[in-house]
């Protein structure tokens, strides 16, 4: 399994900016597919976006959509979701997991629920107000 470790989260107000980092240990990072997803108190965990770790091509969920940007540092070995224009509706714990590479017929971006990843982060706590 990977390790991951979040961070970057905080409060902050109605249309500001946050970048979360996400750092990846242990096994080999290229051949992962890596998501973020969070959950809100009372909801079900959501897909953000993910990010195929060798293509480094990332898709979105609809809420993310124009908003959010995912990238990655493939020499730190570490993702990033770079977030604009929060909303209290972006209030949640939010969760990268990593999803071993299974070829091109389960490519990264048909990842968007949670059951389909490995490993997971602690999570960090973003506050919209």
């Amino acid at each position: 399994h990977v390790q991951l470790v979040e961070s970057g989260g905080g409060s902050v107000q109605a249309g500001g900016t946050l970048r979360l980092s996400c750092a990846a240990s242990g096994r080999t990072y290229s051949k992962w597919c890596m998501g973020w997803f969070r959950q809100a108190p009372g909801k079900e965990r959501e897909g953000v976006g993910v990010i195929s770790a060798q293509a480094g091509l990332a898709y979105y969920g609809d809420s993310a959509k124009g908003r959010f940007i995912i990238s990655q540092d493939n020499i730190k070995n570490e993702i990033y979701l770079q977030m604009t224009n929060l909303g209290p509706d972006d209030t949640a714990v939010y969760y990268c997991a990593a999803g071993r590479y299974r070829g091109a017929s389960y490519p990264c971006s048909s990842r968007r629920t949670p059951n389909e990843y490995d490993s997971w982060g602690q999570g960090t706590q973003v506050t919209v107000s």
